[in-house]
């Protein structure tokens, strides 16, 4: 008989003899599955997490890097330091002075809760206030729906004029079509409308279509505070210049603040990436746990498909036997076992894949992103299905292609 022959009888046996152990192959699919679903479901969830956080990373603006001021810190002495805010006059220096080819925007949050007003409709308190200059839309990387942005004389006037978001217009204009030169009101002050910005989305819990943009210079007028900090964000005209840029910016900074040699900055460079690079990082040790409970279910598994096996061996001590009877080689018997094994393994990562997709992608539609095929975790969960397989295996079809055929048909 053909080899080709042999394998494809061996299937079929295979087949067989799962089909006439029903209950007991439903529960070993169930654990194999149960430990791919942890294993598939997780990471798939966690590649809708990193989606999710590329994205919002490319909503907050790539390829920038801000300068604030720095938080609060321990000195040698063991006593916290405050360091000195970021002023308005070191941030016009720091524009004025910044030669390198890139764009400078200066920012300031005035309100996280002002409530903005179009005749009779009021929106609810949570509305930002954003103090900016021409520069600002490039920089955060908004585009415009309609309307124009700041013009430099607007920026030194203080004029009364806002970019409003896309959502706060959908809410305060309702149905009106020409929403561009229309007045709202914020606090006491009238703004007219020049600009409407497009839909951006949300990202890390912040509405950014709820947002008012004004002139720096009319926050510094009519939002003043006794302490302001300005963030200064500059977007440098090549990407690949991103570190240059931050070392000639923290250069000039240093010198605009008077730092000493062997002083350390008292200011903060942020990169646009900081905050996914950490979050992808802490992200890396649930990666690594669903991995670990995923293997740990996996040889619980093993384990029982093992004592299955070696069960069936002994239940069908007299079919081997009659097998080797009528001619059937030892390596034949072996590889029936392990084809059973085998195949046990496929049918338990195959339900678990499908429901760890499923499961992953539940994340992926809350968070909003696109549906995701893990195909590395996918090929992971075969591979390991069949590892568990052939070592679940390997021992009982040597046990069973070892049974002696005259020993085997006496059996009862």
């Amino acid at each position: 008989m053909r080899l080709s022959a042999l394998l494809g009888e061996n299937f079929k046996i295979s087949i067989y003899s799962i089909k006439s152990n029903t209950l007991r192959t439903l529960l070993t699919v169930f654990i194999i599955a149960f430990g791919i679903m942890a294993l598939v479901g997780i990471l798939t969830a966690i590649d809708s997490i990193k989606a999710s956080l590329s994205d919002q990373f490319t909503i907050m603006g790539a390829n920038t890097f801000s300068i604030t001021n720095r938080q609060m810190v321990a000195t040698t002495g063991g006593e916290p330091s405050n360091n000195p805010p970021v002023k308005y006059k070191e941030a016009l220096a720091f524009k004025e002075d910044y030669t390198f080819p890139a764009h400078t925007s200066l920012r300031y949050s005035a309100s996280g809760t002002a409530t903005v007003k179009y005749g009779s409709v009021e929106t609810n308190p949570n509305i930002s206030i954003t103090g900016s200059d021409d520069n600002y839309l490039i920089t955060s990387g908004y585009k415009l729906a309609e309307g124009r942005n700041f013009s430099k004389n607007e920026i030194r006037t203080n004029a009364h004029v806002a970019i409003i978001g896309s959502v706060l217009a959908a809410e305060l204009f309702k149905n009106l079509s020409d929403r561009v030169g229309k007045v709202i009101r914020i606090g006491n002050g009238k703004y007219k409308v020049i600009g409407v910005l497009e839909e951006r989305g949300s990202g890390f819990g912040v509405n950014n279509d709820k947002i008012v943009v004004i002139p720096i210079t009319n926050v510094r007028q009519y939002f003043a505070r006794p302490v302001m900090n300005y963030v200064i964000t500059i977007l440098p005209d090549d990407p690949k210049l991103l570190d240059i840029a931050v070392s000639e910016a923290t250069g000039l900074f240093r010198a605009i603040r008077n730092l000493r040699i062997m002083e350390e900055n008292n200011f903060e460079i942020e990169t646009s990436d900081n905050l996914v690079n950490l979050l992808l990082e802490n992200l890396k040790y649930v990666s690594i746990a669903a991995t670990i409970i995923g293997i740990i279910t996996l040889f619980g598994a093993a384990v029982g498909l093992m004592n299955i096996m070696l069960v069936s061996v002994t239940e069908r001590t007299r079919e081997i036997g009659l097998r080797k009877a009528v001619g059937a080689k030892s390596s034949i018997i072996r590889q029936q076992f392990l084809f059973e094994s085998i195949l046990i393994g496929q049918m338990g990562g195959l339900a678990g894949i499908v429901l760890g997709i499923i499961i992953g992608n539940l994340v992926s539609l809350i968070m909003g992103t696109n549906f995701i095929v893990p195909w590395m975790w996918i090929l992971l969960g075969v591979l390991l299905c069949f590892v568990v397989g052939l070592i679940s295996g390997l021992i009982p079809a040597i046990r069973a292609s070892k049974v002696d055929p005259i020993v085997a048909l006496r059996y009862e």
